[in-house]
């Protein structure tokens, strides 16, 4: 695609950043109403990172003060989250915070994200080698202190990027062997990803593996897919360790092989298709973010030819026919098994298809980020 694609894509989004910013109300934007009016938490439930994400984005792309001023605002809220009993402070503090330190040097932004680090450095079971999904985790059937959820992988790179930041090395190795039991509770022989699992908080052995937002326990549900993808790209960026390339690339691979002819994945893999099936743009936009970073880490160029190539037209996809004249990328499907949201603008949709976008304008390098 020409330059000038992306870069007008991106542009429609900071429309809809501009429209977003004076609408909130000192609370977190979460999912819109078709008419483009945010439904807002007051705490950000797992999503307050990435309206302030966008903002330190919007920030980096522009040169706007007023989207610095907004991205730091929305971080100081998200301070009291700190202490939350939850694995998601990961997606709070990384997506939340890290931007400000890492693309703005923002010293108050980088004080937030260790202190989020912090607080959940200490909830790790060394028994269990990982981080429980706690007992105040959103977004899970079962929560506590013997459940596990891929979703967390993406969070344990605010430990790698703080023990680097505060010299505490052992924060690294906690989000190494985090991310590394995720892989025995998660990923498939296949390739393929279950979303959850329990585990015995005293010997941590696996009692079961199911994913409670898909069609069945046994399913591919496509935010699962996703967060893996991001998730270990993610892990093998900031820790170099290969491992966590090899399943960034094999789940890769199996959601490239999966995914329907036009790009979008339905919210399930396993889901019967009808015309009616809900698609997830949100899904796709976390793939989209997670295919140019696995591009960014291949050392042979073929390889990073054809990831690169995955991800453009992901993103094509999605600006082609999921991002509407307002910026607005519709149908994400929230939780269909709830019927929550199910053909609505999500916030992480927007944040990832909006940090692709910056990718692929030449704004933003992929492992940056």
């Amino acid at each position: 695609m020409p330059p000038s694609f992306w870069q007008a894509a991106l542009d429609k989004m900071l429309k809809r950043v501009d429209q977003t910013g004076p609408q909130l109300k000192g609370a977190f934007p979460h999912y819109a109403q078709p008419t483009g009016e945010w439904v807002t938490t007051p705490d950000g439930d797992w999503t307050g990172g990435f309206w302030p994400g966008m903002c330190w984005l919007a920030a980096k792309a522009t040169g706007g003060a007023r989207y610095r001023r907004w991205a730091l605002e929305w971080a100081e809220r998200l301070r009291p989250r700190a202490t939350s009993d939850t694995a998601f402070r990961g997606f709070l503090f990384y997506y939340g915070a890290v931007p400000g330190a890492l693309l703005h040097y923002d010293a108050t932004a980088r004080e937030i994200a260790l202190e989020g680090a912090r607080h959940w450095a200490k909830a790790y079971n060394p028994n269990a080698g990982c981080f429980p999904l706690g007992a105040a985790a959103e977004e899970a059937s079962d929560v506590g202190q013997g459940e596990a959820s891929i979703d967390t992988v993406q969070g344990a790179a605010l430990l790698v990027w703080a023990a680097q930041t505060a010299g505490e090395p052992a924060w690294k190795n906690l989000a190494v062997f985090h991310a590394r039991r995720h892989i025995e509770f998660c990923v498939r022989a296949d390739g393929s990803v279950c979303q959850s699992a329990s585990f015995d908080p005293t010997t941590g052995a696996l009692k079961r593996r199911y994913t409670h937002k898909g069609v069945s326990h046994e399913s591919t549900w496509a935010r699962a897919q996703a967060w893996a993808i991001l998730g270990y790209a993610l892990m093998h960026q900031w820790t170099g360790e290969k491992d966590f390339l090899d399943v960034a690339q094999k789940t890769a691979d199996w959601w490239i092989a999966h995914v329907p002819p036009n790009r979008v994945a339905y919210w399930d893999f396993d889901a019967p298709v009808t015309p009616d099936t809900e698609h997830d743009s949100s899904a796709t936009a976390i793939t989209a973010a997670a295919l140019l970073k696995v591009a960014a880490a291949q050392k042979d160029e073929q390889k990073r030819k054809e990831y690169r190539a995955a991800a453009e037209a992901t993103v094509r996809a999605l600006g082609e026919g999921y991002l509407d004249a307002r910026g607005v990328l519709d149908r994400g499907c929230y939780s269909k098994r709830i019927n929550l949201a199910t053909r609505n603008e999500l916030i992480w949709g927007s944040y990832y298809l909006f940090e692709a976008l910056c990718v692929l304008a030449g704004q933003l390098e992929a492992n940056k980020l």
